[in-house]
């Protein structure tokens, strides 16, 4: 009678352990931003509120496409003016990417969030907004304004569930 019980029990046991639904494994997205300011720009006419990159712009704009060379973009945004566009153009046109669009008023509004969750993008701005849409990605204040000359920094964020990090770098 006790192995015929212990028979039941371990039968019992074994099904329950068999047919128990097991939880769904959750694939942890990863959005991660690289976000740059816009390459040394025209300065000889004050009143040009749009103006193109200098040669040394256009210069380090392939290289910064040659730093992100081996880097994944899904996409690339800028804002719309002619210093960020140039800027962009190099790393889009390597990775055969089209341009796409931000309000630089609208930092990491809901719509740009939805659009970037589990992607990897590159995003050209200003100096008196690629830091504070880094801190806005973070939810903290961590970088202040960039110097107008400072054409250098590479904010890289990364946030994976609920977890956010912000590494700056220079990248001359």
């Amino acid at each position: 009678m006790k192995k015929l019980l212990l028979s039941v029990l371990v039968i019992s046991t074994t099904f329950l352990c068999c047919t128990k639904q097991k939880a769904p494994i959750q694939k942890e997205l990863i959005s991660t931003y690289y976000l740059i300011r816009h390459a040394e720009k025209d300065r000889s006419d004050a009143t040009n509120k749009n103006p193109d990159l200098l040669q040394k712009g256009t210069e380090r704009a392939i290289r910064w496409s040659e730093v992100f060379k081996n880097v994944p973009f899904d996409k690339v945004y800028t804002t719309d003016y002619n210093r960020t566009i140039q800027t962009a153009a190099p790393t889009a046109k390597g990775k055969k990417l089209e341009l796409s669009f931000y309000n630089p008023r609208a930092l990491f509004d809901e719509t740009f969030q939805k659009e970037t969750k589990g992607k990897t993008v590159l995003v050209v701005g200003h100096s008196n907004t690629t830091p504070f849409f880094a801190n806005n990605i973070l939810g903290k204040e961590k970088y202040q304004q960039i110097d107008d000359h400072n054409n250098a920094n590479l904010y890289i964020i990364t946030v994976t569930n609920n977890t956010k990090t912000g590494v700056l770098l220079k990248v001359d």
